[in-house]
């Protein structure tokens, strides 16, 4: 989900052999630029999905996260990045070559890991893991999920939406039709009917499993984006890691139209700032957030364990207010998010 950033080569700490990682493109930080003391005790690999660092969106929110407990814990990391059509066996390796290296904490980013996580758990019985946007019932115990209620973001960001579309009718692009990316689809077609049953909500999906370059196609993105500018609909969201760059892109160029970002403030993002002006919010998934309070759990001795949920009444997700264009409507996004926390409203979770 981001333009491909290799190192040539990379300096590596401590029992890391430069051969291993480099075969699964990782990098190592070292630690004596952190804000804390260093902890040679926790070792964090973080395995990045598909764009990595640098995607502007739900990889970058993971790296913020391990960024911080680097900062403010002391702890040691490396991350290791994947490759668009990578078979399991290289997620596999991937993970083994950072357990190889000393790293007894590794984050998985992305539902695509769980099968390598599975096995390589199994395995490695003493090693802690956690994977984000996943849970299996099958896995390890030594297997930690830490998971979302995108629903829930996602249908406040449909109300947004549906208070700003001046032509009702709006979309939503999906990134790779799956479980997770549907329930991004079915909690924003549940707040845009909310405000207005009569609004035509646009669908859009990039790629079907087992292609998962859905998530890192930008061209694809602004391709989607534009038929449905093309149809009518002037409010977009994209849930579709990098390949959003592209829908936001599409909708800047048509004068009118908003954008709404997703898991990282986009509008925020140095990447996007030409296009921030035509950007409503984001539905901010606080991945940021889970993976700094999973480290940090390892580092106090108590590390979380089973699954842990971060939803909107947990802070988990949010909409973004960078740019203003909602502040004029927070009155109706907090009585829906008050609906959602007490109960009064649940948000689907299938389109």
């Amino acid at each position: 989900m981001r333009r491909s950033t290799k190192l040539a080569a990379v300096v590596l700490s401590g029992s890391l052999g430069i051969a291993s990682l480099a075969a699964c493109g990782a990098k190592s930080t070292d630690n004596s630029s952190a804000g804390g003391s260093s902890d040679s005790s926790v070792k964090v690999g973080m395995a990045y999905d598909i764009g990595g660092r640098g995607d502007q969106s739900f990889n970058d929110s993971a790296a913020r996260g391990l960024d911080k407990a680097k900062a403010e814990l002391g702890v040691a990391v490396t991350e290791a990045d994947a490759k668009t059509g990578e078979a399991e066996a290289d997620k596999e390796t991937r993970l083994k070559n950072l357990i190889d290296g000393g790293y007894k904490t590794i984050v998985a980013v992305g539902f695509v890991y769980q099968p390598a996580v599975n096995k390589i758990a199994k395995e490695h019985p003493d090693v802690k893991f956690a994977i984000i946007d996943s849970h299996d019932d099958a896995q390890p115990s030594n297997v930690t999920s830490l998971v979302f209620a995108e629903q829930e973001g996602s249908y406040l960001a449909g109300v947004a939406a549906a208070n700003k579309s001046k032509a009702k009718h709006v979309g939503f692009i999906g990134g790779v039709q799956t479980e997770l990316i549907k329930k991004f689809e079915a909690g924003y077609k549940a707040g845009v009917k909310s405000v207005d049953p009569n609004i035509v909500v646009e669908t859009t999906y990039l790629t079907t499993p087992p292609d998962f370059s859905g998530f890192n196609s930008p061209d694809k993105g602004k391709e989607a984006a534009q038929g449905q500018l093309d149809k009518g609909a002037d409010v977009i969201y994209t849930a579709a890691g990098s390949s959003g760059n592209g829908a936001i892109e599409a909708v800047s160029n048509k004068a009118g139209a908003l954008a709404i970002g997703v898991d990282s403030d986009q509008a925020s993002q140095p990447a996007l700032a030409k296009y921030k002006n035509s950007i409503l919010t984001s539905m901010v998934k606080n991945v940021d957030n889970a993976v700094f309070s999973y480290i940090e759990s390892v580092k106090k001795g108590t590390p979380f364990t089973g699954v842990k949920n971060f939803d909107l009444k947990a802070e988990g997700v949010s909409l973004a207010t960078t740019g203003g264009k909602i502040d004029d409507i927070q009155d109706k996004l907090k009585a829906a998010s008050t609906a959602i926390t007490s109960g009064a409203t649940t948000v689907p979770t299938a389109p």
